[in-house]
């Protein structure tokens, strides 16, 4: 799952949508887009780092034949059509007890895990890791299609979980999907490989956190093959985040000064996740709707959000991190006490989620109450 809590950070601006930005949310939404890439001598860098790649990063994609597959987790459609609807009927009853607001986080986590060949593509525009075959041996390359394969089942899973369920309206599912993918998505990173891994590593670990939570909630509802399914998507989530977070360190370890510019200018920003230009063709604010029904019922909150910068920032040691230039130790004071300040704002942005009554077009336009 991907959902943020930085569109409630902000300060609210007013913006009236017009027929042609429904038509294009992306228009709208995108900001100033830049490439950013890498000189020469830092993409040097990352070609230096392939053997420590094998080392430390592959072994923690698991092999195909380790790996769990949706079908593990599904009724089993190789049954008898009796047995197999017995199966069906067995989930419809289980999720007959879920809320609707718990449905309308499970729907935004899998259509966000649904956008996946953005996320590859991304990874594969970055300087200095690009897969520029489609089937490159280089570490780099290989990393990122082992993670695609490992994250490509999530959103299987969940999609057919939630279509078995018949608790969703599955046409503008589908469709926010198709529009999702067609959006793509902005997150000021650019083609620089030291943002991404930096997003990457919070990406990661705010979906590892979301998940378990979703778990824990279904398991109170009644729902425990729902939170066995999110608990193991959760424990996806964390390993690949191990790797993100140990890729960071060593960049921290090898080039102090650009990694720490990376990790202050990407939390400047907030960490904005993949899914913010998400439409159903009806709301315009279709992902600030969902991310405030997470929060609401406690998925991922401010408070989560601000504990992931604080976990972060004490696993690199970003406070002890030395040798570094002005403009790194500059951005060192600002990652070091960002947390704080976000602390100083989450009053409000609770406060302001509270108050919210969207609809969704994904549970068959019902209102969200607080």
């Amino acid at each position: 799952m991907m959902t943020t809590i930085c569109t409630q950070l902000r300060a609210p601006h007013a913006w009236t949508p017009t027929k042609s930005h429904l038509k294009s949310p992306t228009k709208a939404l995108l900001k100033a887009q830049k490439t950013q890439s890498l000189s020469p001598e830092k993409k040097e860098i990352f070609k230096s780092l392939e053997s420590w790649v094998s080392q430390n990063v592959l072994p923690l994609a698991k092999p195909v034949e380790e790996c769990w597959q949706p079908h593990d987790f599904l009724p089993n459609s190789s049954l008898s059509s009796d047995e197999f609807i017995d199966q069906v009927k067995v989930l419809r009853d289980r999720t007959a007890e879920l809320p609707d607001d718990y449905l309308v986080v499970l729907v935004g986590d899998m259509i966000t895990e649904e956008a996946l060949p953005t996320y590859q593509s991304w990874l594969n525009r970055m300087d200095g890791i690009a897969d520029k075959t489609g089937s490159s041996h280089n570490p780099w390359a290989v990393w990122t299609r082992s993670w695609t394969a490992e994250e490509n089942r999530h959103g299987d899973l969940l999609k057919t979980y939630l279509y078995l369920s018949g608790r969703v309206d599955m046409f503008m599912v589908e469709k926010t999907i198709q529009y999702l993918i067609g959006a793509g998505m902005d997150i000021a990173t650019g083609n620089n490989p030291y943002k991404g891994f930096v997003y990457t590593s919070f990406q990661e670990r705010a979906t590892f956190l979301s998940d378990g939570s979703m778990a824990r909630l279904a398991k109170e509802r009644g729902d425990p093959a729902l939170a066995l399914i999110c608990g193991t998507i959760a424990a996806d989530e964390k390993r690949h985040g191990i790797a993100y977070e140990r890729i960071v360190e060593k960049l921290l370890e090898v080039d102090p000064t650009e990694t720490m510019i990376a990790i202050a200018e990407m939390l400047s920003n907030n960490i904005t996740m993949p899914g913010h230009l998400m439409h159903d063709g009806r709301d315009p604010n279709l992902f600030g709707h969902f991310s405030a029904v997470a929060q609401r019922i406690g998925v991922y909150t401010v408070s989560d959000y601000i504990d992931s910068l604080e976990f972060l920032i004490g696993r690199w040691r970003l406070e002890k991190i030395e040798g570094l230039m002005d403009e790194g130790k500059r951005a060192q004071e600002l990652v070091c006490g960002i947390a704080p300040k976000i602390r100083r704002l989450q009053e409000r942005a609770d406060e302001r989620v509270r108050k919210m009554k969207p609809r969704f077009s994904w549970i068959f336009n019902k209102e969200m109450a607080p």
